[in-house]
């Protein structure tokens, strides 16, 4: 399972914020890029990066810091955040970004999904984020009365291949993963998933890391990382299957 490390952009700083609200903001890095450069120093081979302004404006903010990020690492970049037209797809996918994630627009517009998918594969995610079950657009600022696990068939009928979930309620707050819709998502579509929200201790990764009925392509892992709360370059090693989860002495 891989770690993806989160860079979630404000202000073309490095933030996070509690629940998506953006009045509960922390900033933890001025740089960008040099955080990015630190998360590929901890062996991390995905980035996820979020475009906050873009995602509440709905439209392209953070392009130039995008382009400076790839052209400082090797690091496979996995960008949301205000995408809206084959044109923004087009500008990152060419910038270096590995793969766009469609989120509002996953919504509002599902024929715009089959195109970018037909034009660019697997370089299209969707990200699904929700909150008590139905699915937020707009960074996470309107909600709607579509459910996770129709907008998740929708996407895989478009022939996305990879899907992003996020908890609202636990994203940003430490306390956990959702793994019954993880479960609910791994057992009625085929497509790759990553979890998104919550993750702060070993027992979160173990429990992503065992989950049924299939393997997590993987999680994301923002707050926690920054906070100290886990070790980049450790829990990137056990992730990859590369040593067991690691047990201490309380």
């Amino acid at each position: 399972m891989d770690i993806l490390p989160a860079i979630d952009l404000r202000g073309g700083k490095c933030v996070r914020l509690e629940q998506g609200d953006a009045t509960r903001q922390t900033v933890y890095s001025d740089d960008p890029v040099q955080m990015a450069r630190t998360f590929a120093e901890a062996g991390a081979s995905w980035l996820h990066v979020v475009d906050l302004d873009g995602a509440f404006n709905g439209s392209r903010v953070h392009t130039a810091q995008v382009h400076d990020i790839t052209r400082a690492t090797d690091l496979k970049i996995e960008l949301g955040g205000g995408i809206r037209s084959l044109e923004d797809i087009e500008i990152y996918l060419s910038a270096g970004v590995t793969r766009v994630v469609l989120g509002t627009v996953a919504h509002t517009n599902p024929q715009f999904v089959e195109e970018a998918v037909a034009r660019y594969g697997n370089a299209i995610a969707v990200g699904i984020d929700a909150r008590e079950g139905t699915v937020a657009i707009r960074g996470w600022t309107e909600q709607t009365d579509l459910t996770v696990g129709a907008l998740a068939r929708r996407a895989e009928e478009a022939g996305v291949t990879t899907i992003i979930y996020t908890d609202i309620a636990v994203d940003g707050m430490l306390t956990g993963p959702d793994l019954p819709t993880l479960r609910m998502l791994l057992e009625t579509i085929s497509v790759d998933i990553i979890a998104s929200g919550g993750i702060a201790a070993r027992e979160h990764v173990e429990s992503l890391l065992t989950i049924k009925p299939r393997p997590l392509a993987g999680c994301i892992i923002g707050k926690a990382l920054y906070t100290g709360a886990l070790n980049a370059r450790e829990i990137i090693t056990v992730a990859g299957g590369k040593q067991p989860i690691p047990r201490y002495e309380e």
